[in-house]
């Protein structure tokens, strides 16, 4: 089916949408305001930036996830621009509603004209297979299934929906492995984003506030918070001597994009995270897909895609690290650009431009990695002597520049001082080189020297090791040219770093440590999952030597299968075994442990944090509670920022006159309090024999001692 539109109708339909969006801020329509206008920030800005740019030479899906990275992009930058310049017209709240709308109205309305003064002609669009629509139905089902599961859970308790969506998942994935005709008609990439949607939101949707998962998000919030509350940014945080809250605020995606959705959207900031992030991160699957398409095939890029999203740090430890999420996003799309060879030289570097600002303000260790992948990139083309194009010294340079400028001047170079601190945890480690544990848990974990507890995590842990032994085997395969590939130089060069740098955390003591074994692997799986499928095929080749792609597909599905059963934890939860699954175990943790892993908080103890944020103003007091209250809820919702010193409840405290004490629901209903390093009685720490109750809500109580 063939349609010939007139290209004026494009311009036509982003004023549409425009004012459609002005229509639905203005009026505050629910649930229509939020979805129209997410769908507005997150595609229109960078549709019109790129039909301006005229760039032609990226297709269909390109243009998509391409126009999302640029769309983020704007946000960010365009914020930070409308914060300083209206900041410098002496506006106190330059993020406020009315300056946001005026502002895109503004930017929307004069690239619309733009383009229509550009365009000639008419285009024709080709709708090829209506079967495409029929087909894509039931993989709708999966992110319906995930909410519907996630709010089950909330209210009831049964995970019975959760269940069922990790069989439909694993079903998909089988499914996608062996019906290659079924899925010829390319809808793979709409398998691949369902899929990832649904594994992030049946996590996120867990609980009606942050979930810190051992992880920043509360301190994100907190910053993020701010920047909403005051509805202006400040580039240098009032506390110089916290550089936690220094290096995240420096960071634009956890302070003024969050502040712009949430402002447009009229969304609370805890939802903003919870549901408007999972959506964003969902894409970067599907741009590594897309990056590996034409290498791999449709396929095979799909299953490499899988092994990404399977690996559960993908949807628990990421939810934690919103910053990171948006990193990735730009990390992959710099990828994409980089690798896309048919990119006139103007939009690659316009794009590599755009994309490595914004990871940047983004998220500090991604830009960091960046930086040191194009950095052994060049250095193995100049020691290998392979000429590359598409990687320039010129783009160290740009990367470099706006890096360190951004790092060194914005809150009181909080960035480069974590930096250099980190640099000097690892030098002060290398004294323990001989000794294996410095390397950390994960990452004895990872190499089979901790012994599994039980017989279920022996078997997570051997289909785990089958996948890292495939990816060891491909790369073996394509380094000794025993495996045929069509990986350009470059592709092959990102490999090859990504090796060395694994080998590199391995080896150094408390490398690993700086930034977690675990967020490591899953971005150097950006480079080596497609060697899964190298080694999957090498493997094939031998085993199976007339039948090489049934082979593979049973290879890959004995391997794969099992692999994300284990991870999710649905074997664990159906065996009834310790699980670290929240949506699928949570009803059945031990309290002690639902609050020292998952950092999970009930109702009660974020209502008794925030009445803290609003009632306890005195800077000059002390605040004390157990280690995960104040390492997770009250620097998130209690807002225990400026000033506000907290200590940590134990047997030994010496509570200060005036000071402040936290109780949590754990402290009350279990008597317990989780201090640095041990388990002891509330009752052990007797603060109720000089102290007053200033608050209770029946699990969650704040006391005040004497002066």
């Amino acid at each position: 089916m063939q349609i010939t539109q007139k290209i004026s109708q494009f311009p036509a339909f982003l004023l549409l949408f425009q004012a459609l969006t002005d229509i639905l801020v203005v009026l505050n329509m629910p649930v229509a305001r939020q979805i129209v206008v997410f769908i507005y920030l997150t595609f229109i800005p960078g549709l019109i930036i790129l039909k301006l740019l005229k760039a032609e030479e990226l297709d269909g899906l390109e243009k998509i996830l391409v126009s999302i990275g640029l769309s983020i992009s704007f946000c960010m930058l365009v914020g930070l621009l409308i914060n300083e310049l209206y900041l410098l017209s002496n506006l106190s709240n330059p993020l406020s509603l009315a300056h946001l709308l005026i502002t895109f109205n503004v930017f929307s309305i004069f690239g619309t004209l733009t383009i229509i003064c550009q365009e000639k002609g008419t285009k024709t669009f080709d709708i090829k297979n209506i079967k495409q629509i029929i087909f894509s139905a039931p993989f709708l089902l999966l992110p319906f299934l995930s909410i519907t599961g996630a709010i089950w859970v909330n209210i009831c308790g049964n995970n019975i929906f959760l269940l069922s969506l990790i069989m439909a998942i694993a079903a998909a994935l089988i499914l996608g492995v062996i019906s290659r005709k079924f899925l010829s008609l390319n809808l793979y990439a709409l398998l691949i984003l369902v899929v990832a949607l649904s594994l992030l939101y049946h996590t996120s949707l867990i609980s009606n506030y942050i979930l810190s998962l051992g992880s920043d998000a509360p301190v994100e919030y907190a910053v993020f918070k701010i920047t909403e509350t005051n509805a202006k940014w400040s580039h240098i945080f009032p506390l110089s001597q916290h550089l936690g809250y220094g290096r995240l605020n420096s960071m634009l995606s956890i302070t003024i994009l969050p502040t712009i959705y949430s402002s447009l959207l009229n969304i609370d900031p805890t939802w903003t995270y919870k549901i408007l992030y999972p959506p964003i991160f969902s894409f970067v699957p599907l741009i590594l897909f897309k990056l590996w398409q034409r290498k791999l095939g449709s396929m095979k890029a799909f299953v490499a895609s899988f092994l990404l999203m399977a690996q559960n740090t993908f949807y628990t430890e990421m939810l934690g690290l919103n910053r990171q999420m948006i990193g990735d996003l730009f990390f992959a799309l710099l990828l994409l650009v980089i690798m896309k060879s048919e990119l006139k030289r103007f939009h690659k570097i316009t794009f590599f431009i755009i994309f490595s600002f914004a990871l940047i303000v983004s998220h500090y260790g991604l830009a960091e990695i960046f930086l040191m992948f194009l950095c052994l990139a060049l250095l193995y083309s100049l020691i290998f002597k392979r000429q590359i194009r598409n990687i320039t010294s010129v783009m160290v340079i740009l990367l470099s520049v706006m890096m360190f400028a951004w790092y060194i001047f914005i809150s009181n170079a909080s960035v480069f001082d974590s930096l250099v601190s980190y640099g000097n945890y690892v030098y002060s480690q290398l004294s323990e080189f001989f000794n294996i544990e410095s390397r950390g848990e994960v990452v004895l974990q990872g190499l089979g020297l901790e012994a599994p507890p039980t017989i279920w995590n022996y078997l997570s842990r051997m289909f785990a090791y089958a996948t890292q032994a495939f990816i060891i085997i491909g790369f073996i395969g394509l380094a000794t040219r025993k495996v045929t590939s069509n990986f350009s130089r470059e592709e092959y060069l990102f490999i090859v770093a990504a090796m060395t740098f694994l080998s590199a955390l391995i080896l150094v003591p408390g490398l690993a440590n700086t930034m977690n074994m675990t967020r490591f692997y899953h971005i150097l799986l950006f480079f080596l999952a497609p060697l899964f499928v190298i080694g999957a095929e090498f493997i094939a080749k031998f085993l199976f030597k007339h039948r090489k792609e049934f082979g593979f597909s049973v290879l890959v599905l004995i391997i794969l299968t099992p692999y994300f059963l284990f991870q999710t934890g649905f074997v664990y939860e159906v065996v009834k075994n310790q699980s670290w699954s929240l949506p699928l175990s949570g009803y059945r943790m031990d309290p002690v442990f639902l609050k020292w892993a998952m950092r999970y908080f009930y109702e009660s103890e974020v209502q008794g944090a925030i009445w803290m944020s609003k009632y306890v103003v005195n800077n000059d007091s002390m605040t004390y509670a157990d280690a995960i209250s104040t390492s997770s809820l009250l620097n998130g919702y209690g807002m225990m920022i400026y000033g506000v010193n907290m200590g940590r409840l134990s047997n030994v405290t010496n509570f200060l006159p005036g000071s402040y004490i936290y109780i949590n629901q754990l402290n009350i209903m279990n008597n317990a309090v989780i201090t640095n390093t041990y388990l002891l009685n509330t009752s052990d720490l007797k603060i109720f024999d000089f102290s007053s109750k200033l608050y209770s809500n029946g699990n969650c109580e704040v006391y005040q001692t004497g002066r």
